[in-house]
């Protein structure tokens, strides 16, 4: 365990998720007073403060090798006791259900299911889109919550899925995108936020969230 004065995040290693990435932004935002471990040690993620979840890849792979690995009854834990932020295929892990690689039951947390942009995705003018969304996008804050503080709502955020949330209960959306028509990008509910987009990828907004998460108390 930490002791008082010194807090711990742990990224949760499942051999999915650009990891270095994470672990090195997340340092960045800290302060010498948090420490950043990147660990599949059920015990280590248990003894943390905080809890990240990323994810890269397909659903089937993601959920698969949490299963392998054990880690699946850690994972539950952390996010019924303290912070726990997911990110990118993350938050897609934590529904119920995705129709990627022709259906995959996932962690069920929140309600809802991962559904495919579609190989012939629109604007409104018609226009094609491309299918992975890919690139900076703008974010809007549908609640307050200490996770979006010094975050304009509309600030940009970067993407890379085909794949997006259609969470069951409206007032666990926490954020919307529009790509072709408006879709959940960050979700809330109790102790556990967790977004689409890539924090790591997304500049000072990105190092904000992870600031954010690194002094948040778990509360909405």
């Amino acid at each position: 365990m930490t002791d008082k004065t010194t807090s711990t995040v742990a990224v949760i290693d499942y051999g999915m998720g650009n990891l270095h990435s994470v672990a090195k932004a997340l340092e960045h935002a800290a302060d010498d007073t948090t420490k950043v471990i990147v660990t599949s040690d059920p015990a280590l993620i248990d003894a943390a403060d905080r809890v990240l979840l990323p994810g890269v890849g397909a659903i089937r792979d993601c959920v698969g090798e949490m299963h392998k690995q054990g880690l699946v009854p850690t994972i539950r834990k952390a996010m019924q006791e303290k912070p726990f932020l997911a990110i990118c295929v993350g938050i897609q892990s934590l529904m119920s259900h995705s129709e990627e690689n022709k259906g995959v039951d996932c962690l069920g947390h929140f309600d809802g299911n991962a559904l495919f942009f579609g190989e012939n995705h629109k604007d409104n003018a018609g226009q094609k889109l491309k299918v992975p969304h890919m690139g900076w996008n703008q974010v809007n804050q549908t609640i307050d919550h200490p996770l979006w503080k010094d975050i304009d709502s509309g600030a940009r955020f970067y993407f890379v899925h085909s794949y997006f949330v259609v969470p069951e209960h409206a007032s666990e959306v926490a954020g919307t995108c529009e790509y072709g028509h408006e879709f959940c990008v960050a979700l809330a509910r109790d102790n556990v936020f967790a977004v689409q987009f890539h924090p790591e990828k997304s500049h000072k907004d990105g190092l904000q969230l992870y600031k954010n998460f690194i002094h948040w108390d778990g509360k909405p």
